[in-house]
């Protein structure tokens, strides 16, 4: 089973105009630079421990999903051209992503990210099973800390590092207003960038919590984060809907003002 294309899963989804002047050149701008870095993304083989667990799972998937033909590469970021909010997540999930071709797709932790982001009015649907689904984020876009699905989801920091030009990157193309976080793997990620940057001194007077913010200097995307969505936060009551929705209706404040 093949799910989308190989250029429809790292060709960003944009929605119909944002009504703003200059909104339409701006798309057109955004998805051609976006386009140009998701090839280089997927293409990448920086990490030699990444590529051999991510084709290995690939080769001998889960007994549930032996029909489907796996993804098995770097994973690139979807969403919004135009986003206004760039989700940062942790890397993709073996059998989720790694198997989809698209961000947060294919697992329990997207299914819980894409229902809130619906609730908020940021997702024009609720789940998220494969590239070819029609979802589409209005103001959203979703990326990760790491491209490629790493053994037991602890990407190595050498790992982390080889992927930070491609965060910093899409930052640069989609200039967000805020920056949301899942977990504390991703909430360091985009201090790191400041750090280095110069934007800010040290990671360690910004900590990491559910519903924390860290405004920046003027120009710089605000920071939220939440605890990760995985099934471990999920199904024992430390992450709920409640939760999520709480601080997305927070974002979209900001955003609005």
């Amino acid at each position: 089973m093949e799910c989308g294309s190989l250029a429809a899963a790292f060709l960003p989804i944009g929605t119909a105009p944002h009504g703003e002047a200059g909104s339409t050149k701006r798309m057109a701008e955004n998805l051609a630079q976006l386009r140009v870095l998701n090839d280089e993304v997927v293409a990448c083989a920086k990490c030699p421990r990444l590529v051999k667990y991510r084709e290995k799972v690939a080769r001998e998937k889960r007994r549930a999903y032996r029909a489907w033909e796996y993804w098995g590469k770097p994973v690139p970021g979807f969403g919004d051209a135009q986003a206004q909010l760039l989700i940062l997540g942790l890397a993709p999930a073996a059998h989720g992503a790694n198997r989809t071709g698209r961000m947060f797709t294919g697992d329990r932790s997207g299914d819980f990210l894409y229902a809130a982001l619906h609730k908020a009015g940021f997702a024009n649907q609720p789940t998220s099973l494969h590239r070819d689904d029609g979802l589409q984020l209005d103001r959203v876009y979703t990326t990760a800390t790491c491209r490629c699905a790493p053994p037991d989801n602890q990407p190595l920091p050498r790992e982390v590092s080889n992927c930070r030009a491609y965060l910093e990157r899409e930052l640069e193309i989609l200039k967000p207003k805020a920056v949301l976080a899942l977990g504390k793997i991703a909430w360091d990620a985009y201090l790191e960038i400041l750090k280095q940057r110069g934007v800010i001194a040290s990671r360690a007077l910004y900590k990491f919590a559910h519903g924390a913010e860290a405004e920046f200097a003027p120009g710089t995307p605000r920071l939220f984060g939440v605890y990760h969505p995985s099934q471990q936060n999920t199904q024992t009551g430390r992450v709920t809907p409640a939760m999520y929705a709480k601080v997305l209706h927070k974002i979209r404040r900001f955003l609005e003002n």
